[in-house]
């Protein structure tokens, strides 16, 4: 029989519980403070514990970071009044299972509940591995994992970045990945799923904002036949295909109001219905989701919902922008030069020194997308074995395009070039030895000459210095 801890400063609150999870057939356990429930999961082997985040003496938090340090089996439930309060992603980062808010239904707590213990017989000790094992297993994984997805670079930002996939894809907790288009978010999303117990199973992934809201509805929880007109037959949407591996929802900031509700309630019960459907479908997935976008200014305009947000952004992973992991430019771009060279059936070994300059010194609006595609492009164009300058594209060059006006026209005829150089050059040093009183150091400096090369000029132009 599970035995269920709840802990609630409102005595209603835990006699409510405590009745309904009675009936369920589970052994319920009632304290009414963070302090005598410590003393309780000392005592006792506990399976869940549901507790309210704001208690008097000690709170939900406080009460589930100590609990884990003799009793880390012991799955949490957190009970907040605040959907929208960091008090319930603070929970989730500290390891709790998830969160209910208040007013809840009897039928989403079972809900919760049922999830839990089955996290909890997850848990349940196995034979005992060293830690030292389990930690080399991971970064074997987590080595596979970025070996297979080629995510590419060594700069510190990027180190960092390996660091967290190493240490939240052993878990389930859903996670947003953040940065400018181009960056890389899906593979890193891969890579998540790929260092994890799920990377046997699916990774499905899908743009929302390159669907209208139907549509996207239609894509993510899939329909019965009939449910309007053209749905002949019955399809999965992917969160069933993805059953038991990773969704990627890329772009989710771009998600309607509508589709964020829907959304949100299959993340909070992790169930749910296809159009027309009338059953509800388990939700045995992983949410990554993505975006490039400030999900807390959308929030403060209204565009995006904060309790959605808590919930996606239990976990958050920033991919730096191209231009701030300037050291891994050469990195990338001699990986992608193997690559496109094969591909294209082309042996070209290398890149000019003149061509990596101007590859390391760009800016990258475009990030890594832009630099692949430059590179993709220079081996297309290539004709030896070395990418030079002149094969890059002129957004990477520093050239606009479009021809520059011209500064002189060139009459018609012939033209002595060399007359015309020679008076244009007396005529602009005269004006500079007239502004600077004749004064030849502060010529030299307002021209950027040398005071020796602005008297080689005075000499064989013949002009004349005024005193």
């Amino acid at each position: 029989m599970p035995k269920i801890l709840v802990v609630d400063d409102e005595p209603n609150i835990t006699e409510i519980l405590e009745i309904a999870l009675r009936e369920d057939g589970m052994d319920v356990m009632k304290s009414g403070s963070g302090r005598d429930a410590l003393d309780m999961l000392r005592e006792k082997d506990v399976d869940v514990v549901i507790s309210d985040i704001k208690m008097p003496d000690i709170s939900g938090v406080e009460l589930l970071s100590i609990a884990k340090e003799f009793s880390p089996g012991t799955v949490f439930i957190m009970i907040t009044a605040y959907a929208s309060t960091e008090s319930a992603i603070e929970a989730l980062q500290h390891g709790a299972f998830d969160y209910i808010t208040k007013p809840f239904g009897m039928d989403a707590l079972r809900a919760v509940v049922a999830r839990a213990l089955e996290q909890n017989a997850k848990r349940k000790p196995k034979p005992s591995i060293p830690a030292e094992e389990t930690e080399a297993r991971q970064g074997q994984r987590l080595f596979q994992a970025l070996h297979r997805i080629h995510l590419v670079g060594k700069s510190p930002k990027m180190i960092e970045v390996y660091r967290t996939i190493g240490t939240v894809a052993a878990g389930d907790s859903t996670i947003l990945i953040t940065g400018e288009s181009g960056t890389g978010k899906e593979l890193v999303a891969r890579a998540v799923h790929e260092a994890s117990h799920r990377k046997g199973k699916p990774f499905v992934s899908i743009n929302c904002s390159a669907f209208p809201e139907t549509l996207l509805e239609s894509e993510l929880f899939g329909y019965m036949k009939g449910a309007f007109t053209g749905a002949t037959a019955n399809k999965k949407g992917l969160f069933e295909a993805a059953g038991g591996g990773s969704i990627f929802l890329d772009e989710i900031g771009d998600m309607t109001g509508a589709m964020q509700v829907k959304l949100l309630r299959v993340l909070q019960e992790r169930c749910f219905r296809p159009l027309g459907g009338s059953e509800e479908i388990p939700a045995d997935v992983r949410v990554i989701a993505a975006t490039n976008q400030d999900l807390q200014s959308r929030i403060r305009e209204g565009c995006f919902r904060e309790d959605l947000f808590y919930r996606i952004a239990v976990i958050n992973i920033h991919l730096p922008a191209l231009r701030e992991r300037g050291g891994d430019i050469a990195l990338l771009a001699y990986y992608f030069l193997r690559h496109y060279s094969e591909k294209a059936g082309k042996y070209i070994s290398g890149i000019s020194p003149e061509a990596l300059r101007i590859l390391e010194g760009c800016a990258w609006p475009g990030n890594v997308r832009q630099l692949e595609n430059t590179i993709e492009r220079a081996v297309a164009l290539e004709t030896t074995q070395t990418i030079q300058p002149e094969r890059l594209p002129d957004s990477v060059l520093g050239r606009s395009g479009t021809p520059e006006r011209e500064i002189f026209s060139l009459p018609d005829g012939p033209f002595d070039l060399e007359n015309f150089l020679s008076r244009v050059e007396s005529s602009l040093i005269g004006q500079a030895l007239r502004q600077s009183d004749g004064n030849q150091t502060a010529t030299a400096q307002r021209l950027k000459l040398t005071k020796g090369s602005l008297r080689h000029k005075i000499q064989s132009l013949q002009i004349k210095i005024q005193n």
